[in-house]
């Protein structure tokens, strides 16, 4: 006869999640590393190689700095790894569709694949949040200070509410600590802190991460209530018995959403530190990385005959004259987007000098080193004044301008705003196995202390569905969102739905962790952007 407690261990439907991993699973896990980083080795060394060919190294410390500044962007990733994506298999793993260790994996090959397609869009909209001077200078001692402050603050937040078993968003806090640098660089200029973020940008990816977990619990839950009025099987609104796994199309559809959230989440959150990295990458080894080397030679004529055309109908929509110091008066615009008389010339200006500039080399990869920052930095400066001139109602262009404006923001954008294959396969061989190491905290949490009760099959696929379906969305707008805000809002919705009722404790430590992020991570990046920027 079995014992009483032997009965209950065998009818209680919480996963088992101390099963130890196969000794394969590690020798994999080390494989793949070890591959992964002697590939983008490899690349990184080949890169600049092949563009510094011929120059002479004074000093070794850019490299070096280089090193440490991947490494860190990198330790990001990976911790947004286990910090962020065991929200997308805690419900397959506590409605026993899949194992908990085989979920792990599984959920980390779909980031790896996430990270491999992902556009660039996300990366590039991230960046763009960062104060203009630091980004055109982001090789100098600020700019290194910026990303290690930034970095190193998202790291200590997400590792601090990792410890606590709080699913806190990684989106979130990226973005609190780029607002703290720009804030801390204005104040350190003598300027009014609000004038050191593009705050229209800032409130953009704001809406996306305040409204993403909206629609995660209130679609969740009317998904939910739909499932119920359609599928009336009620075994899916029941709690699993033992470890008994759901039936075979709600089991397929779970694993469905599970790959879904994953490969959505590797798709728009391994973009957060593919950005950095090419923000690191110019500013230590411009030659190799601030321009597209590999655009194709004959994409060039075309180029420099955009750029003509370009500077001919802004030249002809203002008759004043360019500031004396056109990049001048275009970083000032781009800072305070103040629409003075002299900043369209001045931007017919810079767009003459780029098209003159590759005309005169022929192709991006013959640009000689003491100039690749400036061509690079005139296309920068260009490329987010045209952004923000198309949206203002008085520049007065007519809709021939508004179209050589638009093209030829695509093509310097082509120029400058792209990511090589091995920054991609590092990050995601960094969010990957991120993935299989740390992932039991947070699936406990949405697993078991969102609601009152076990999470039910129903739950499961309504919640993974929600949020697979957002990120992807937000991925094509290019828009980060958290996926740990939506999985988690769209559990508590369902529980609401299915009137199970909500653990008060867990929902207002996730409200704390949701409020508190922005608060600490600007304070956090903000001073450690002052003391490195001391120290370098």
């Amino acid at each position: 006869m079995s014992s009483p407690s032997l009965s209950i261990e065998r009818a209680s439907p919480r996963p088992d999640l101390d099963r130890k991993s196969n000794p394969l699973t590690g020798f994999l896990f080390i494989g793949v590393l070890a591959a992964g980083l002697a590939f983008s080795a490899w690349s990184l060394v080949s890169d600049i190689g092949s563009a510094e060919a011929g120059t002479i190294k004074t000093t070794w410390l850019p490299y070096f700095l280089l090193g440490v500044a991947l490494l860190i962007a990198l330790g990001f990733e990976f911790v947004n790894g286990f910090h962020d994506t065991a929200n997308a298999v805690a419900t397959v793993i506590y409605t026993h569709s899949l194992p908990a260790n085989f979920a792990v994996m599984w959920s980390g090959l779909f980031n790896f694949l996430g990270v491999l397609v992902s556009s660039g869009a996300v990366a590039f909209g991230i960046i763009s949040l960062l104060p203009v001077e630091l980004i055109l200078q982001v090789g100098s001692s600020a700019g290194f200070a910026m990303v290690f402050a930034l970095l190193i603050a998202a790291i200590l937040w997400n590792l601090g509410t990792w410890w606590f078993g709080l699913p806190a968003s990684s989106s979130h806090t990226l973005i609190g600590s780029i607002i703290g640098v720009g804030v801390a660089n204005a104040l350190m200029h003598g300027r009014d802190g609000t004038s050191g973020v593009d705050w229209a940008q800032a409130i953009k990816v704001g809406y996306s991460l305040l409204l993403s977990p909206l629609i995660g619990f209130g679609v969740a839950a009317l998904l939910l209530i739909a499932l119920r009025a359609l599928v009336k099987n009620p075994a899916l609104y029941r709690e699993p018995k033992g470890n008994t796994p759901p039936p075979w199309w709600i089991r397929g559809l779970l694993i469905l959403t599970c790959t879904g959230v994953s490969f959505a989440h590797g798709s728009n959150d391994g973009q957060k530190g593919m950005g950095l990295i090419m923000l690191i990458l110019v500013g230590t080894v411009p030659m190799a990385y601030a321009l597209n080397r590999a655009m194709p030679a004959d994409q060039m004529v075309p180029f420099v005959a955009m750029a003509s055309a370009t500077q001919q109908s802004l030249t002809e929509a203002s008759k004043a004259p360019p500031a004396a110091d056109p990049r001048k008066a275009l970083g000032d615009y781009v800072r305070t987007h103040e629409l003075k008389v002299d900043v369209v010339p001045s931007l017919a200006a810079v767009v003459g000098s780029i098209g003159q500039q590759v005309k005169d080399h022929g192709t991006l990869a013959k640009v000689p080193a003491e100039a690749v920052a400036n061509v690079r930095n005139d296309m920068y400066l260009a490329s987010e004044a045209i952004r923000f001139i198309g949206k203002d109602a008085g520049n007065g262009l007519g809709v021939d301008a508004k179209k050589n404006l638009g093209a030829f923001k695509q093509q310097i954008d082509n120029a400058t705003k792209f990511i090589p294959l091995w920054v991609k396969i590092a990050v995601a061989i960094a969010l990957g196995l991120g993935t299989m190491v740390g992932w039991k905290r947070i699936v406990v949490t949405v697993g078991e202390k969102i609601g009152k009760t076990h999470l039910t099959y129903a739950q499961g696929a309504s919640a993974e569905l929600v949020a697979m379906t957002t990120i992807g969305a937000a991925d094509v707008f290019g828009l980060p969102v958290s996926t740990t805000h939506v999985l988690s809002s769209g559990v508590a919705g369902t529980m609401v739905a299915n009137r199970s009722g909500l653990q008060l404790s867990t929902v207002r430590n996730l409200a704390m962790a949701w409020v508190l992020t922005l608060p600490v991570a600007i304070a956090l990046s903000g001073s450690l952007y002052w003391l490195f920027s001391r120290i370098f």
